[in-house]
């Protein structure tokens, strides 16, 4: 047998290639079952067959042959390997022919639930001291352990145990966990079909592949009660995902200590796997991701979702969400949920955000302001005063002709309409998936999913660190806290903490302005002769700004990367030492501490272009400067053209690097990783290279593997919303990003990651406060684009209180909205140097030079103080600022209470299930205690006792509603 990197060569991953499956008959666990340690470890011995256990055994294995299936389908292939499985049962023989996928132990009928690897090392005994220890803790609980020898592992040194929890552990947690199981089939007609439902035909899947099971009521799982249930195997009845959730629950709590130890913290398998005494936990995937299994009792799960959902080439289809969540749990399911539900709603914003731009472009010629700035009359007369100290030369206004016209394609009539259009947009896509979570809610039985269940389900870091104890006055039982102090101390540093990294960030951002003011003036020398001015197509474009603006926008990004990898350690480590009581608090204080520190990092940039840069520059007579004038870093300008077409390009730049570099990382990295794992690993002709070692050679997925997902969608929905007035075009690319994204997500967790631990979770979590937040900020941050980096308001003020001549024109705006200074009262340090004056500037013909401000020019009895076209302007902003929140906010609310958060059709079937489980117990409870009357002699009683109550149907849905 040899290893290849995928399939036919060509998918590069580390699984068995497809050509080896005429081995899969061959490569038994016969071949070298005598090896590995099996079951026996757990104390059983194997007698030998007498005669009469012979006689004994041949007799119940013809009863149970001739029970096992109709004659019509006695020579069907799963009647022979049904009769084969109960052969191997009823014999205590191995199965002498077994698939390299098989999940099963050798003995072929028990489940493999969970596989724990290790090595041994230098510190072997030590740790195999602990291994001991806790695999017989384990066996103590109720758990079933067979071992795998190092000699079977294709490595020749990895130790596979792998774990099998029976019925009765699956139904004491069940119990203990609150999972829902059914106990009747559905009876409420589906009357969802929509009108014209024909259209969708193209985006459907398979019914069975939509809908994996049929639709039942459900009820928390009573192990009292376990005939009220619909049981028909206890072998299948819990679903893999949820029999892994309950395996590692236990695997989570069990110690590695002896009872006569007194350090009784020593506990759990994720401190097992910190300390190396195990190198991998995990269950198994059902199949290879391109095959189906070739054991029947196999589902092949994954292999229905790499074809149906994690191929590219269904990006235009459904996701089959039900087949999601029953292989990967809830927590996995909600994610692609609000993922696809996101991506959806991306398609509206994105369509009315390029009608936009592309009305922008289709009003290139009613650009009045730019056609004054690129003509010789008017733009080529206008001597602009220079942008920098000593190394800037006075400069002509015709040259940001091009940025004047780039900065129309965003800074347009259409650009306040779809900021207000986004703030709507925004409160439409968190109410409507709030009905679509409502609906997810009761489908996937999470409807009474409280996290207060999640409370008495402790971590088990928390029980071991917290050795006070305090009766819980709910459960009054004792229970470990953390003390009031210590709780404050450790808070306390926490906080500290953050905010260093915040004030490192801060300190990064100010590093990088300080770059832009101190390389412009290098750029503007430089560039004043440079080649690169002659070249027909791009040398225009090319200009001092743009080249200062681009460099430090991938500065920023490089040190925004760099402090990412940083803080991610950082924010793990303070959050471990804060010592969170649940994992849901760990989760959200992780989500608080990283998003805080993403949020600035990410966004603190555009945040300055927006409404820093150009607004506090002074003029001529008098510039303000960044540190004081002893620095000589003078405060940036914006050109005419504006600081919007700076703030796109900031945001194209960040925006679309994190998009690109998020994908490399998700992506490439595992699959570079397995493919050079692929080819480190040693090849065995002749073992079996089975399910488990497939499984352990692939990426940990990870306990915060959804959590970075969920901030880089978040992440993004920040920058189409928070910046979105500056950029039109960014839901567009937020859309095609989605559209890979889920595919790329889907090939990930399908082909490159171990299978996660399926958990439960009803909602997105602290994501969804954060969501809220940003949508509120969104409608702030786009209010003041508009007023304050764009010039939409200085125009719609000159255009209706200071056109000349009375007409509704821009003629003459650009001249209106330049001040004059006159040359001669620069200082000396302001004053550029001769050389670097261009060759048409003379200072006997030109004395005086515009800048962009409106004050009041020399000669005037307030020369240089602001005139009050200016107050006007800036009443005109803060008018705007108001009437547009107060618009947009009173839009959100009425929407928002317009649309219910749970559909009337749910709560009506939330109702009825409730109904139909109170009043199917109360029957069930009667007939069980009629049965136990009987039974006791008193059979002439048929009368319904007092202590349970016929209740009138009214009276049970009363209590139900």
């Amino acid at each position: 047998m040899h290893r290849i990197t995928g399939k036919n060569g060509g998918d590069n991953l580390i699984e068995m290639s497809p050509t080896d499956s005429y081995n899969d008959d061959l490569n038994g666990y016969h071949q070298h079952g005598t090896s590995s340690t099996g079951s026996l470890q757990q104390g059983q011995s194997v007698s030998p067959l007498t005669p009469d256990v012979c006689v004994e055994t041949c007799e119940s294995l013809n009863t149970s042959l001739a029970s096992l299936a109709p004659s019509d389908h006695s020579d069907s292939p799963q009647f022979e390997a049904q009769t084969l499985e109960r052969i191997s049962t009823l014999t205590g023989i191995d199965k002498q022919q077994q698939s390299k996928d098989s999940v099963f132990f050798r003995d072929g009928v028990r489940r493999i639930d969970f596989v724990l690897s290790y090595v041994d090392d230098k510190d072997g005994e030590r740790k195999q001291e602990r291994r001991k220890v806790y695999e017989a803790n384990l066996m103590k609980v109720g758990l079933e352990l067979e071992t795998e020898d190092k000699s079977e592992s294709e490595d020749g040194k990895t130790y596979f145990v792998k774990i099998h929890a029976p019925w009765e552990v699956l139904a004491t947690y069940a119990d203990v966990l609150k999972i829902k199981v059914p106990f009747k089939v559905n009876d409420i007609p589906d009357n969802s079909e929509m009108p014209m439902n024909w259209l969708s035909t193209p985006f459907r899947l398979p019914e069975h592949i939509m809908h994996p099971e049929p639709d039942f009521f459900t009820a928390p799982f009573n192990k009292s009660k376990s005939d009220f249930f619909l049981i028909d195997d206890k072998d299948t009845f819990f679903p893999p995902s949820t029999r892994n959730r309950i395996v590692y629950y236990i695997l989570s709590r069990c110690s590695y200590f002896r009872d006569e130890c007194a350090e009784k913290d020593k506990k759990g398998i994720k401190r097992l796997l910190n300390n190396g005494t195990y190198t991998a936990a995990f269950p198994l995937h059902d199949c290879r991701y391109w095959t189906r299994s070739k054991d029947l009792n196999c589902e092949s799960e994954r292999y229905n979702l790499y074809k149906h959902w994690a191929r590219f080439l269904y990006f235009f289809k459904e996701q089959p969400l039900d087949l999601i969540r029953k292989y990967y749990g809830e927590k996995i399911g909600i994610y692609f949920a609000w993922l696809g539900f996101y991506t959806e709603m991306l398609l509206f914003a994105a369509i009315v955000g390029t009608i936009c731009f592309i009305y922008g472009f289709l009003t290139y010629d009613d650009n009045q302001w730019s056609k004054e700035i690129c003509s010789e009359e008017i733009g080529g007369s206008i001597v602009m005063c220079p942008l920098c100290d000593k190394k800037c030369g006075y400069w002509k206004l015709n040259t940001t002709c091009n940025s004047s016209w780039q900065s129309h394609l965003f800074d347009n009539v259409g650009t306040v309409f779809f900021a207000i259009f986004m703030g709507i947009w925004v409160t439409l896509f968190l109410e409507f998936w709030k009905r679509r979570q409502a609906r997810l809610e009761y489908e996937w039985d999470l409807v009474d999913f409280e996290e207060e269940q999640q409370q008495l389900q402790l971590r088990p870091e928390y029980e071991s660190k917290c050795t006070n104890r305090k009766k819980n006055r709910i459960t009054q039982e004792m229970e470990p806290y953390l003390p009031v102090t210590t709780k404050c101390a450790r808070m306390c540093l926490s906080g500290a903490t953050v905010l260093f990294w915040i004030s490192l960030i801060i300190a990064c951002i100010i590093g990088v302005i300080a770059y832009r003011l101190a390389v412009y003036a290098a750029f503007a020398s430089i560039m004043k002769d440079s080649p690169t001015n002659n070249l027909q197509v791009v040398g225009p474009y090319i200009t001092p700004q743009l080249a200062t603006s681009v460099t430090a926008s991938c500065i920023n990004f490089v040190i925004i990367m760099i402090l990412n990898l940083m803080y991610e350690r950082v924010a793990v480590w303070i959050t471990d030492m804060e010592i969170p009581k649940t994992h849901l608090e760990y989760e959200n204080k992780l989500t608080v501490k990283m998003f805080l520190f993403q949020f600035v990092n990410y966004y603190s940039s555009c945040f300055y272009v927006a409404f820093f840069k150009g607004k506090f520059v002074g003029y001529p007579g008098d510039y303000a400067y960044m540190f004081g004038k002893w620095s000589n870093l003078r405060n940036e300008e914006c050109d005419p053209g504006g600081c919007l077409i700076e703030l796109t390009t900031q945001l194209v730049i960040v925006m679309t690097g994190k998009q690109v570099w998020g994908n490399i990382q998700e992506a490439l990295v595992p699959w570079l990783m397995n493919w050079w794992g692929s080819r480190k690993a040693r090849s065995h002709p002749e073992s079996l290279y089975s399910r488990w070692e497939q499984d352990h050679d692939l990426q940990g997925f990870g306990q915060l593997g959804l959590f970075y997902e969920y901030l880089e969608m978040v992440i993004q929905f920040g920058f189409i919303t928070l910046f979105v007035a500056s950029f039109p075009l960014a839901p567009l690319l937020a859309l095609i990003n989605n559209i890979i994204e889920v595919r790329v997500d889907a090939w990930k967790l399908t082909t490159q990651f171990r299978r996660p631990v399926a958990a439960k979770a009803h909602s997105l979590g602290a994501w969804e406060e954060i969501l809220s937040g940003i949508a509120i900020l969104s409608v702030v941050t786009n209010a003041f684009i508009v007023a304050f980096t764009s010039d939409m308001i200085p125009r719609l003020v000159y255009m209706y209180a200071y056109q000349i001549g009375g007409k509704m024109s821009m003629e003459g705006y650009i001249n209106n909205s330049l001040s004059v200074f006159n040359i001669s009262e620069f200082k000396l340090e302001n004053k550029p140097d001769d050389e670097e004056n261009p060759s048409w500037f003379d200072t006997l013909v030109f004395f005086l030079c515009r800048y962009r401000d409106y004050r009041y020019p020399p000669g005037h009895e307030k020369q240089y103080t602001h005139t009050m076209q200016f107050w006007h302007i800036l009443a005109a902003k803060l008018a705007f600022i108001i009437i547009m929140e107060h618009v947009v906010f009173s839009v959100k609310f009425f929407v928002a209470w317009m649309i219910p958060d749970v559909p009337s059709d749910v709560k009506a079937r939330v109702k009825r299930e409730r109904y139909l489980v109170q009043e199917y117990l109360h029957n069930y409870e009667v007939e069980k205690l009629k049965i136990q009357l009987s039974q006791n002699g008193n059979k002439e009683c048929t009368c319904t006792p007092m202590i349970y109550p016929s209740f009138p149907t009214h009276e049970v849905l009363s209590e139900c509603l």
